[in-house]
């Protein structure tokens, strides 16, 4: 059989790619999806709506039924199942502030190259090391609990907590896990520890939900400060590529000697594959900090679950959270 002959088109699409984003992006800000499902379901429709010329309307959606968001019926229009689920203002699904999350990083994504070549020393934290206030705080979470608290519904339908007395939440933000923990289960109380001016808006939340008699806020920086004791689990989500394997190392044992006897710690992060080859998110994710000047970094499941071994604990295992974006791995602190 002749080799297959090579062409450029790969690498062209990936080339163009963030016109791609740009175009999801832009649906969200000006509300495409939202009018859609609200009845402007024809071009005319959409372009009185939004206030555009019949032009634009027609090369928006003409982009966005391309790429699959939008489906067209003859004349008439309509959000894909997703779209319709988690782009479309007002719905409790709604995660337009995740979409519009890395938005303001595109110019940084630009100089790729340049952070790369930098050789100067990584700071820990990256971008959040220094003034990062209550308001970036704000933002910041709105965005990941838009997503978030649909990942703590998915974390308390895959974990057993009913015979779990108090959780801690390393680098918790929105206090999303907490709060559908402590939901879920009336026993249940619980601590996010994060950086000061994020739990100033872990608390709006928490209140929000009537939880700030179970849920508690700390401040504090847990890759170098001492953890709240007296929890039996320990959560650490969202947050692995921000670290070298140094610092997970680390933070991984002291939730284990923060742990009571018996506790578990699921650490939930975006990791590669054990050989390393993909995917794609948690790969890209650990690109991100060169942009940021951290010291993360992508990290495999293997290496997590090495973390969680070498710091003693004991069953440890994992298993897709997200498939191609979270995967979960479990320890259990002997009794």
């Amino acid at each position: 059989m002749a080799d297959q002959r090579l062409d450029t088109v790969r690498l062209q699409r990936l080339s163009r790619s963030y016109r791609e984003a740009a175009t999801l992006m832009a649906g969200v800000e000006v509300g495409l999806f939202t009018r859609v499902a609200g009845g402007a379901d024809t071009l005319p429709r959409l372009a009185e709506a939004l206030g555009f010329t019949p032009t634009n309307a027609e090369r928006l959606v003409t982009a966005c039924v391309a790429l699959g968001l939008l489906e067209r019926e003859g004349e008439r229009l309509r959000n894909a199942p997703d779209v319709q689920r988690y782009l479309v203002e007002g719905e409790p699904g709604y995660a337009g502030p995740w979409i519009l999350f890395t938005k303001p990083e595109w110019e940084d994504w630009g100089h790729l190259a340049e952070r790369l070549r930098d050789t100067g020393p990584p700071v820990v934290l990256g971008k959040y090391a220094q003034g990062f206030t209550v308001e970036e705080a704000r933002k910041y979470h709105e965005a990941t609990y838009s997503i978030g608290l649909g990942s703590g519904r998915r974390f308390v339908r895959q974990v057993d907590l009913a015979r779990r007395r108090r959780i801690l939440d390393l680098g918790g933000g929105s206090g999303c896990y907490c709060i559908a923990a402590c939901q879920a289960h009336a026993q249940l109380h619980a601590v996010v520890f994060d950086l000061p001016p994020v739990v100033e808006v872990a608390r709006e939340f928490i209140a929000s939900h009537g939880l700030s008699g179970r849920i508690s806020a700390v401040g504090g920086d847990f890759t170098a400060d001492p953890l709240p004791a007296g929890a039996d689990v320990v959560i650490m989500a969202s947050n692995l590529p921000q670290y070298s394997r140094e610092i997970i190392q680390r933070v991984v044992r002291k939730a284990w000697e923060a742990l009571e006897p018996g506790g578990e710690m699921h650490l939930i992060g975006e990791m590669l594959d054990s050989e390393r080859m993909g995917p794609p998110d948690p790969a890209l994710w650990g690109l991100a900090e060169a942009v940021y000047g951290s010291t993360g970094l992508a990290h495999s499941v293997t290496e997590c679950v090495g973390y969680l071994e070498a710091a003693g604990f004991t069953g440890v295992s994992a298993r897709d959270f997200i498939p191609s974006v979270l995967t979960r791995v479990t320890g259990t602190r002997p009794a």
